[in-house]
């Protein structure tokens, strides 16, 4: 009989093993299709310290972002508009529409806004007091 074991922390060979399995699973679903990772990186000059990204898949017809981050020293200087701009087209690039992401109350709502993403859903008290909010963009 298979036994459930808590992970003593993140053991990335297991949360591969386990996305794995979902997206297989889920491809059985959506005619072969499995997510076309996006990966936008900012960089130091000599291209060593990461100092901002964006991680997100084309995945059945929709850019999804996973998250988006600009270090302190960057942010209100254009940067994480430059990233999502980048991320959007190739997503046209990639043949997708749309645009899904997720942002907590304490992080970037109106940031995302101002880029024209419209709230699709508010979970209220996600953190205790503040609020998740699912937003989309259409992009054609």
């Amino acid at each position: 009989m298979p036994k459930i074991v808590m992970e003593n922390g993140p053991d990335q060979a297991v949360m591969a093993e386990v996305i794995t399995g979902l997206t297989m699973f889920n491809a059985t679903h959506a005619n072969g299709e499995t997510p076309n990772y996006l990966v936008i990186s900012v960089r130091e000059d000599d291209g060593a310290a990461v100092l901002g990204g964006l991680v997100g898949a084309a995945y059945l017809g929709w850019l999804t972002v996973q998250a988006l981050w600009v270090a302190d020293e960057l942010r209100g200087m254009g940067q994480g508009k430059a990233i999502l701009q980048a991320a959007e087209e190739e997503a046209v690039r990639r043949g997708c529409p749309r645009v899904f992401l997720e942002t907590l109350s304490f992080q970037a709502l109106p940031f995302y806004e101002k880029q024209g993403y419209k709230i699709h859903s508010k979970l209220a008290d996600f953190p205790p007091g503040g609020a998740r909010y699912a937003l989309t963009k259409e992009l054609f």
